[in-house]
Order: C-alpha cells, then structure tokens, then sequence
C-alpha cells in the first residue's frame, strides 16, 4: 500500500506529479482523498455514522473515523472514490446517490507524518435498513457506530467533552459484538479544526433540505 502511486499538488491545487503513498505522508504533498459520511434521518433524529478502523491499520489503529474514506490514486476520478464505500462498508452504493459536501482542504502534522488532503467530501442520507447492510473490509474497519448528530457536532465543536454511541464490531470468531459506549475526541482520528467547522456545516445543510 505504501507503494501506491498518487497525484500530488502545490497549495493550489495545480498538479504537480505523482508520488507514492510513503512519500506523500513524509514530504507532506498536497494530495486527494475520498470522504463519504453516511448521515440522515432515522425515526425522530439525525443520525451519522462513524467506522472503526481495524486493530491493524498502520495508521490510527482503532479510532473511529469518517464512515468510508481513502486516497484517490494516480489513475482514478473523483467518482472513482465511491468504491471506497462498497470495499470498506459492503454498502452498494452509486455515485450518483452522493451529495457533494465540496472539496475541504484538511492538514494534520505529526512526527514523521504529514497529511496536506484535497478532500472530496460527500454526503449518503438514505439510510433505511443501513444497519443490515454492513459487510466489512476488516483489514480496514473492524466496526460501525452511530450517534445523533448534533451530540456529534457538539462534540466536534468542542461543546461537549465526549457523547454516547452505539454500535458494532467483528469479534475475533467473525460474530459480532454490539456496543453502546462514551466516546470523546481522543476517540477520533484527528482532522483539522477548519475541516470538521465545514463538514458539520455542510452535512447540516443537506439534512435541513
């Protein structure tokens, strides 16, 4: 994976080549990613959903994060990126079922890793029967939770210190496990303080149509 070839940019977003994976996290090019958060309503609330990364993963190993997300690689559009959705989630969905959330700029600084994403956000608010859907990638995702989103905004807005989720993941057997737990930002793969702002406001917005 490491070895993945991917389009890189200058802050501008004007092309600058192709690098492989390990060399856009450690130079800290500018490069694209794929966001899909599963949102909407189900009975009387709003509602998003958030994976939880496999054990395994070399990078934020069991943090819950985004619903589906990953790079787009050298050769692959934007609407390419709905597969991320199918391979991680095993939820068949078409590109033409998105919102488009826009494109968010998110940076992330870490020793020996730098993240400058382009991220093409969007936005999937059908969600009757989701839950029976899941069929996991579980070198990627080892589980799903959902909470009511404005406790999800107000956590992500620093208004409140952690909220309650409930959820599932894959035991060891391959059964799974159901959960209902308090989660707080130390919980989450970290993003940047402009990024979370816009997707809050965004994802919102599409539920307030």
């Amino acid at each position: 994976m490491e070895t993945e070839k991917i389009r890189v940019y200058d802050e501008e977003g004007n092309p600058k080549g192709i690098a492989t994976r390990q060399d856009v996290h450690k130079k800290g090019y500018w490069h694209d990613t794929f966001h899909c958060w599963l949102a909407g309503r189900q009975g009387d609330r709003d509602v998003v959903y958030l994976q939880l990364r496999s054990e395994t993963k070399k990078d934020f190993p069991g943090l819950f994060d985004i619903t589906a997300a990953g790079h787009l690689l050298a050769e692959e559009t934007v609407e390419d990126g709905v597969r991320e959705v199918r391979e991680e989630l095993g939820v068949p969905v078409e590109f033409d079922d998105l919102c488009s959330l826009g494109m968010v700029k998110d940076q992330l600084a870490l020793p020996r890793f730098t993240d400058n994403e382009r991220c093409h956000c969007f936005l999937y608010k059908e969600l009757e029967n989701i839950d029976l859907r899941f069929e996991l990638q579980l070198e990627e995702v080892s589980g799903v939770a959902k909470l009511d989103f404005r406790e999800f905004a107000a956590l992500f807005m620093r208004e409140k210190e952690s909220v309650e989720i409930e959820g599932f993941e894959v035991a060891p057997d391959g059964g799974k496990r159901t959960f209902v737990r308090e989660i707080s930002l130390q919980d989450m793969v970290p993003h940047s303080a402009g990024y979370l702002e816009k997707i809050i406001e965004s994802i919102a917005q599409e539920l307030n149509r």
